[in-house]
């Protein structure tokens, strides 16, 4: 069973602040993984964990996480801005895009960030564009299907990212024609997996790709990125990954393939979002009414608008009734939003404690991937965000929208 890390108590003295909903970020929990994220790989004298800004957009956040050592993962010209302004420099910041607009790409040349390029036909554009940086990474795509043990678990030849592997080798070469010296691997063959053999069986991948390119390229390879794809879970019950095993897995890969090839020196870098924060973000709601009809449904102040995850994919995300997280789970209800769509709903048929008006509930692991797949739905406005600090107390680390702030991009018309 999924423990919230607040309390009732706690809960009640935010609201007196900061009416719900809003999204609650446990400030104490986000050190202590990130700790533990760079533990397991305390082996590799150059390992950085680079975080998905695109999981977690806020910079007290991004600064906390720059206090533990990471550096950023950004895909857009908004999140290069914001990590800038967070104080990222240089290489703290992958530049990870697709289909990139030129200003995207101008700015991250300027900024000095590592740029990671998608498709082979970026060489010369990029060239063009503003020049190739003396280092450079290349994303690959094996193509086909990736398995562990029998077990497939995506399809990266579906997926539109990345280079080929005979692509890359071209890359590579045509890139150190244009003046790139020092290279790095990148791939992503697998979202929120929950088994310890991904990225030592990803690994394995990259690291003999990377002996090959060597070989046959002569090119420096400085860094391989594992990207993002350890996930959670986030049922109740059921497995969670074990950094600290991932970590080790990684390490005997990197002893069997690198080492004996002259290429320990080798720094291994991660992509993580949903990792790094999911578990510790909760959207806090509270009850507005009650339907009795064909089923039992509870309306809450929350929608679709700040938590997508659940009416976009059906994705299961555990819900406690705060105050009664022992009484007996004998009521079957459906969790609905207020949004003008019969798919905002944050649980079905899900059997809960008896549930009343004006009770307080949180919906776990919100925190990647939730205030940032928001939208204005239904005139519907962005809710606060509030980072529940060590020591207990608390801070708005995001105000909650106004119609104003709804209303600002017709600041063009005097309509309103």
């Amino acid at each position: 069973m999924k423990t919230p890390f607040i309390t009732k108590k706690q809960a009640e003295e935010i609201i007196k602040k900061y009416p719900t909903p809003f999204h609650l970020y446990d400030e104490k929990g986000i050190r202590e993984n990130a700790r533990k994220l760079n533990k397991a790989f305390s082996w590799n004298k150059g390992f950085k964990e680079y975080f998905a800004v695109k999981a977690t957009p806020n910079p007290y956040i991004l600064k906390i996480l720059q206090e533990e050592g990471c550096g950023v993962d950004c895909s857009s010209l908004t999140e290069l801005m914001l990590s800038d302004a967070c104080g990222f420099k240089k290489h703290d910041i992958m530049f990870s895009s697709n289909v990139t607009p030129e200003e995207d790409m101008k700015l991250a040349k300027e900024r000095g960030a590592i740029i990671n390029l998608d498709d082979f036909t970026h060489i010369q554009w990029l060239d063009e564009l503003c020049g190739t940086p003396e280092t450079i990474c290349c994303r690959f795509n094996p193509g086909g299907h990736f398995e562990i043990e029998n077990q497939i678990m995506d399809n990266p030849g579906e997926a539109k990212y990345g280079f080929t592997k005979d692509q890359l080798f071209d890359g590579y070469k045509l890139l150190m024609e244009k003046g790139a010296k020092n290279f790095g691997i990148h791939a992503f063959l697998a979202s929120n997996t929950t088994t310890n053999d991904y990225y030592p069986n990803l690994a394995r991948i990259l690291f003999k790709l990377a002996v090959d390119l060597k070989n046959e390229t002569g090119a420096n390879i400085k860094f391989i990125n594992l990207s993002g794809g350890v996930g959670v879970n986030y049922l109740p019950e059921g497995p969670q990954n074990d950094i600290l095993a991932i970590g080790d897995g990684v390490r005997k890969a990197f002893e069997d393939i690198l080492v004996p090839n002259g290429m320990g020196d080798i720094a291994i870098f991660t992509e993580l979002g949903r990792f790094m924060l999911a578990p510790y973000g909760h959207l806090v709601t509270k009850v507005l009414h009650e339907k009795h009809t064909y089923k039992e449904y509870i309306g809450v102040d929350a929608c679709a608008a700040d938590l997508m995850r659940p009416a976009m994919y059906g994705a299961y995300h555990h819900i406690t009734v705060l105050g009664k997280e022992n009484d007996p789970w004998d009521y079957k209800y459906d969790i609905t939003g207020g949004l003008c769509e019969n798919n905002d709903k944050f649980a079905i048929d899900r059997m809960m404690p008896k549930i009343k008006i004006d009770d307080i509930l949180v919906i776990h692991d919100s925190g990647a991937h939730g205030y940032s797949l928001g939208y204005n739905y239904n005139g519907k406005l962005r809710s606060a965000e509030i980072l529940l600090k060590e020591d207990g107390g608390n801070q708005l680390i995001r105000r909650a929208e106004t119609p104003k702030d709804y209303f600002a991009t017709f600041d063009f018309t005097d309509i309103f």
